[in-house]
């Protein structure tokens, strides 16, 4: 362990600058990391020569680049297929305008009753889903469910703006 500890601290400002040439400083922290863990998981491996150390960590520092660049192109060609899918089919989502004056009652509610409109209605559980998920019984979730449904009727009856601005005084 002793030997791993001398070679990561001989080399890791020369290895950090190895892999900042190659994928740049905002990468390169996260790559040294990588090639941290592997070498401290193959303690055993490290050579006893302080220079065979240093080409072994680099070795790793290599590999650790390759692998990187492969995960690189991964998540370019999946942003590429990912593209290519939303064109095909249209927009899946709503225009960000759409429904604003909602999404303002809905934030204008007190936040436990916000989140159970929200989980019902933007990520489709039941409501026994609900009370399982925020760990209360289903008769509270379903009469804060009710509080909530008839605190935006009501914000959104009168002028909604209005509305909101005066739920967000009495609540905040």
């Amino acid at each position: 362990m002793g030997d791993v500890l001398k070679a990561l601290d001989a080399n890791s400002a020369d290895l950090l600058q190895y892999l900042e040439r190659r994928i740049g400083i905002t990468d390169a922290p996260d790559v040294l990391s990588d090639v941290m863990t592997i070498a401290w998981r193959r303690t055993g491996d490290v050579p006893d020569d302080p220079e065979q150390a240093r080409m072994w960590l680099f070795g790793i520092a290599k590999r650790s680049l390759a692998n990187a660049h492969r995960g690189e192109v991964r998540r370019a060609n999946l942003a590429d297929r990912l593209r290519w899918l939303a064109y095909d089919q249209g927009p899946v989502a709503p225009a960000a305008d759409d429904g604003l004056t909602t999404r303002d009652c809905i934030a204008a509610l007190p936040e436990p009753l916000a989140e159970i409109v929200r989980l019902v209605h933007w990520d489709g559980l039941t409501l026994a889903e609900v009370a399982q998920l925020e760990e209360v019984a289903p008769s509270t979730v379903r009469s804060r469910y009710a509080r909530a449904k008839e605190m935006l009727r009501a914000m959104l009856e009168e002028e909604p703006l209005a509305s909101v601005a005066r739920l967000k005084q009495r609540t905040g």
